[in-house]
């Protein structure tokens, strides 16, 4: 962890720093040659720190914030008068000129660059032996086939460098778009080469996070994962977008395919074995409870607050505890680190980022002046994403026969307690583990130490406290009656003098990706027992029951896929991508689509309160926003580019 931390203060280059986004263009991405860039590698130390500013670019592409592009789908909502990138995409302002998205493009061939003058540098370096030239040598071609990869799934068919690029070079040589597949393939040979030229399986130690042959791996199943989906196999919806004068070889001036190719799975399923199978053997594995367990008893993490009717008629006393142990887990998930124990995140970046403090609510606790400590309310879960998650039964709220009618989801379930804990309606009450450790809502609890040691209750209808109120917090209210709860370590606490909190990392690609992207291709090719075979390790160590061949007579294989992705990769940044690979974007993305409870009241009562309602903010889709535009100054510079349709 400690060389990633090194990454974000690098300075012994102004290469990767730059220009102001509004006025880049092209050409600017290429970085320019300093004249001390011999002092880059005039030891091991300073080549090593060269290193690290190729990894720069990771940063910036990183998913973890509520602005950026990630956020851009309909997993969670923000106030809307924040007017983050990520509500200007959902809202199809986006434009070529506005680059709602951060122009993230910059970032990315900044960075290409960046690793390509790394190259033409190295066999110069000083106190540098042979091994760690040829080491450092594949970490930078790792770096590059996973800039590539950025670029592509982010905005569709994209140049290739493959060499560094004067910036004497005459702008009618600068590469213009490469078709989809051509890209996919020369950055799959990319990452391919990296293992190759001898990456080690796994780091450990100040090495952690840097590049491994199974990070490559992992990356390589993704990307043919993508590839194979249908916007990119054979559904892409304009079928006139094409080059103007650039052609890729074997493809001319085309960009996209528009036929189905079933080969395409079957290469991603390839792609996918051999990426878990180099996972297991380097000693990655899903965190499981045994691991959880003892990092909470060594912390003495009480078990939590959730609301499973205890003490009804028929309960089991010691599965519910067992339960409750479940959603610890799965907030250990994802806030461990290596020397925790995680084995299962493969890659993942010191990435605090700004969704922990807009997830906290309103008047968390008070300070010792007498004021409040405050989050600012705003990453808000919608209503739809909520009833994604499973019941206790492992099934959908809609689908299972043993859970409460619809009609009876918005009143109260009889939970006992406190008056608080009497509000908590019927949706939010025995649901699954992953639900209680991700999710957030009025008369539950958040966290286990936030508020000064001891979890925090929230009281939404309360203008006072946790509630809309305009005149107390401006623009910052919760919109939906929900909020995020991922990411907050379980020691994670606010005090009155003091804060407790733990550098975690963010995982970027976890042991969970490879068997749902497996899952996945085995769905695609009719393999349904094999699809479950490989959905049932994530649901059992989530702490719901498998699924059996039973089960597809409810949903298909493709359907318990895609919202066990949904459920598990909450908030990781995935959905952004699959909404628009699957193209069902424009099922739930549209005007009307997206609803919460009506939070954006001033003191509510309970009906009016848990009462479902339209998020009023102005969502709308089209097909255009399946891909991210260029800036304008790009296709207007030069002659190699076409925008993307419909900008």
């Amino acid at each position: 962890m400690k060389n990633l931390r090194k990454i974000k203060n690098i300075a012994l280059f102004s290469l990767a720093m730059g220009c102001v986004t509004t006025s880049c263009d092209y050409l600017d991405i290429v970085p320019p040659e300093q004249a001390g860039l011999p002092d880059a590698t005039k030891d091991a130390e300073a080549t090593l720190g060269f290193l690290f500013s190729c990894y720069s670019g990771v940063n910036s592409c990183s998913p973890f914030s509520y602005g950026r592009l990630e956020a851009g789908c309909d997993e969670y909502v923000l106030p809307q008068l924040w007017g983050t990138g990520s509500q200007k995409i959902t809202w199809d302002t986006n434009t070529a000129a506005t680059m709602a998205d951060g122009w993230r493009w910059g970032d990315i061939y900044r960075f290409i660059g960046q690793c390509h003058l790394f190259m033409n540098q190295i066999d110069n370096a000083r106190g540098v032996t042979d091994e760690q030239k040829k080491q450092w040598s594949a970490e930078v071609q790792f770096l590059l086939a996973y800039y590539h990869m950025q670029a592509l799934v982010i905005y569709g068919p994209c140049p290739i460098n493959d060499h560094y690029i004067d910036l004497t070079t005459n702008e009618k040589d600068f590469p213009g778009r490469s078709h989809f597949d051509y890209v996919v393939k020369w950055v799959c040979d990319k990452f391919d080469e990296a293992v190759e030229m001898g990456l080690p399986a796994t780091r450990s130690g100040d090495e952690w996070g840097r590049a491994t042959s199974v990070m490559a791996k992992a990356l390589k199943a993704r990307l043919l994962v993508y590839a194979a989906s249908p916007l990119w196999n054979g559904d892409f919806p304009d079928i006139d977008w094409k080059n103007k004068n650039f052609e890729t070889p074997e493809y001319g001036l085309e960009l996209v395919s528009h036929n189905y190719d079933e080969g395409k799975w079957n290469k991603a399923l390839k792609a996918c074995i051999e990426a878990k199978e180099a996972a297991e053997e380097a000693g990655h594995k899903l965190f499981q409870l045994e691991d959880s367990e003892t990092l909470r008893k060594n912390s003495k993490i009480e078990l939590p607050y959730v609301p499973l009717m205890d003490g009804q008629s028929g309960r089991d006393a010691a599965k519910d505890e067992d339960f409750k142990k479940h959603v610890l887990l799965m907030r250990y998930v994802v806030a461990t680190r290596f020397d925790e124990g995680n084995r299962e995140t493969i890659w993942g970046i010191a990435d605090q980022s700004d969704i922990l403090i807009g997830s906290l609510p309103h008047r968390v606790i008070k300070n010792n002046q007498g004021g409040w400590k405050a989050g600012y309310s705003g990453v808000s879960p919608t209503l739809n994403a909520v009833e994604r998650f499973y019941t206790e039964n492992g099934e959908l709220p809609s689908k299972d026969e043993k859970y409460y009618p619809k009609s009876e989801w918005f009143q109260r379930a009889g939970a006992t307690g406190s008056d608080l804990r009497k509000d908590i309606i019927k949706l939010n009450t025995r649901r699954e583990p992953r639900f209680y450790a991700w999710i957030a809502f009025d008369g539950g609890d958040m966290g286990s130490r936030i508020m000064g040691g001891k979890p925090l209750t929230l009281d939404f209808k309360n203008n006072e406290m946790h509630g809309f109120n305009t005149s107390l917090f401006n623009r910052d209210n919760n919109v939906t009656g929900y909020l995020n709860q991922k990411y907050f370590e379980p020691s994670f606490a606010w005090y009155a003098s003091s804060e407790t909190s733990q550098s975690k990392p963010r995982p970027l690609v976890r042991m969970a990706e490879l068997y749902l992207n497996l899952a996945e291709c085995y769905a695609a090719l009719k393999q349904d027992e094999k699809a479950i075979e490989m959905l049932n390790p994530i649901r059992n160590r989530a702490g719901i029951r498998s699924l059996t061949s039973g089960d597809l007579s409810k949903m298909s294989a493709m359907e318990w896929v895609r919202n066990e992705r949904a459920v598990e990769f909450w908030a990781e940044g995935h959905r952004y991508y699959d909404i628009r690979r699957w193209m069902i974007a424009k099922d739930v993305m549209a005007s009307g689509v997206r609803k919460g409870l009506n939070a954006e009241v001033e003191s509510p009562s309970f009906e009016v309160f848990n009462t479902p309602v339209e998020i009023k903010q102005p969502f709308k889709w089209t097909d255009r926003m399946y891909l991210v535009p260029l800036f304008s100054n790009e296709v207007y510079k030069n002659p190699q580019f076409v925008q993307a349709p419909g900008y």
